[in-house]
């Protein structure tokens, strides 16, 4: 038995109150999940990701498999046991980070073979060898394989990247369907085994993004991910791309789009209808001295706030807000310590889980 999605209420403009029930988590949608890139979400700690109640996170595929390897981690029993996180994982394919790697890669049908950022070693991606490694590594919800489209893309370049995505989504599902009962955690959580959600792309082109998401339905997926955003593209072209996609995805299923966005972002995407977001601004950000508030954005690193007393967001409960002040996290920052990097994680991360929070309650027609 793979994830069940549960409807429970639908605003008239389509934001949705659900619940997602994976493995290892009953996961209350619409949710923004931290990325643990490396099995880590960047200088804070498990308990206080849990703490700040965060119902599931991401792990990178690609940086898994060449540190410390796939295979490694599911003889440790999967990626949960290994990096003590007990509620749901996501992992992507590698299919963006293989993308990202334009000078060290080579795309055929077959697959992608790219050069390691690491220490330059040959690898051979493919879809089948995308799910093998996620089956491995055993997150809640695996991503088919795709090939990111960059923006700006002509036409051209737009279609023959979704020919490859829609080959390589029928190669990973029928893949994922013979294995995922081989993953780690199978026996011992009843017979449940993981999700597999397919990827739509085409660029900024309406009719291919139409394409990709009706084969898709048609492939029966999971659950459905709008990709190759976030790429560079402006936002009204995000928006557009979502518009056009969301109403042709079927509505028992969760709804993720991928690596976006700022908090205005997040909370539009989300009553738009999208179920699931994802993003490395919270922490990327926090680590530069970025803070996010209910007052806008503060650069903690600024003079002006040497001397202030005040919590870096009066609004704000989370425990940074709570114990210190800006002009410390300034001084952090400026000493170099990296407590600070982690205290402004943790609020920007308390900030953006708090977002997601307040939206669900206003969706369910109550404050939570």
């Amino acid at each position: 038995m793979s994830l069940k999605f549960n409807l429970i209420s639908e605003s008239a403009a389509g934001g949705r109150r659900a619940q997602i029930d994976l493995p290892h988590q009953v996961v209350e949608t619409p949710v923004f999940m931290p990325v643990g890139t490396a099995g880590s979400v960047k200088a804070v700690a498990q308990d206080v990701v849990e703490s700040l109640g965060a119902q599931i996170i991401l792990g990178n595929t690609y940086h898994l498999y060449l540190r410390p390897g796939h295979e490694a981690i599911r003889r440790m029993g999967g990626l949960h046991k290994f990096i003590s996180w007990p509620r749901a994982v996501l992992t992507d394919s590698g299919g963006f980070q293989v993308y990202s790697l334009s000078a060290l890669r080579k795309v055929t049908d077959e697959g992608v073979r790219f050069r390691s950022h690491l220490d330059g070693s040959s690898h051979f991606f493919t879809p089948e060898h995308s799910m093998d490694v996620q089956i491995a590594l055993g997150a809640d919800i695996a991503m088919a394989f795709d090939e990111c489209t960059e923006y700006p893309a002509t036409r051209e370049r737009a279609q023959e990247s979704l020919r490859l995505t829609m080959a390589w989504a029928r190669r990973s599902l029928d893949h994922f369907r013979a294995h995922r009962h081989e993953v780690p955690w199978h026996e011992e959580l009843g017979g449940r085994t993981q999700s597999l959600f397919g990827i739509v792309q085409g660029g900024v082109y309406a009719d291919l993004r139409r394409e990709s998401a009706e084969r898709l339905v048609e492939m029966e997926f999971d659950g459905y991910a709008i990709g190759g955003l976030s790429v560079g593209e402006p936002r009204e072209a995000t928006l557009e791309v979502i518009s056009e996609v969301v109403p042709l995805l079927p509505k028992d299923k969760p709804r993720y789009v991928m690596g976006v966005g700022y908090p205005d972002e997040i909370e539009q995407y989300a009553r738009m209808g999208i179920d699931m977001m994802d993003c490395v601004l919270p922490t990327r950000a926090a680590r530069h001295g970025l803070l996010f508030t209910s007052e806008g954005r503060v650069n903690i690193k600024n003079r002006q706030y040497a001397e202030d007393q005040t919590p870096p967001d009066p609004k704000c409960d989370c425990m940074v807000c709570q114990r210190y002040t800006r002009a410390y996290l300034r001084h952090l920052m400026q000493a170099g310590e990296p407590l600070g990097g982690t205290l402004n994680s943790i609020h920007n991360l308390a900030f953006y889980l708090g977002i997601m929070r307040r939206v669900r309650g206003e969706l369910a027609g109550e404050v939570e």
